[in-house]
């Protein structure tokens, strides 16, 4: 009888998604204003609003920032999208609050992950964010 030889293949342990991309530091106060200018019923702004819109938005290259809140259980949830966000050269923020995130979008409930498309009444505050996010 021969033996088959096992091998065993060790998993290179996963690094923490905070080394994988530069997330930038904006004021927290200012990206919840420009999700708000930018939901604003008649800004002409679009808002993609949770994990899976946020993630085709990524993948379609219509995403000009994406916003992520830290307080999501399972971090697993969202593990994904700054790994995205790296491959497409698209600015990660992150805020510390889902319901701050889902009441800044004019959601009744919190939101894990929001993405801007166009920035409608934001699009001023927009331009600096990304004019700060480019010196970064």
């Amino acid at each position: 009888m021969v033996e088959k030889s096992k091998k065993t293949v060790e998993k290179a342990a996963p690094k923490p998604v905070e080394k994988l991309v530069k997330a930038f530091e904006v004021n927290e106060k200012v990206i919840l204003e420009l999700v708000d200018l930018a939901s604003e019923p008649g800004s002409e702004g679009r808002v993609k609003k949770g994990v899976n819109v946020t993630t085709k938005a990524i993948e379609k290259g219509m995403a000009k920032i994406v916003i992520i809140a830290d307080d999501v259980e399972p971090k697993a949830v969202i593990a994904h999208i700054p790994l995205l966000c790296k491959d497409k050269e698209v600015p990660l923020l992150h805020v510390s609050s889902k319901t701050a995130l889902g009441s800044a979008a004019r959601l009744e409930v919190g939101c894990s992950s929001i993405t801007i498309t166009e920035p409608g009444l934001g699009k001023e505050l927009f331009l600096k964010m990304k004019k700060a996010i480019g010196n970064a």
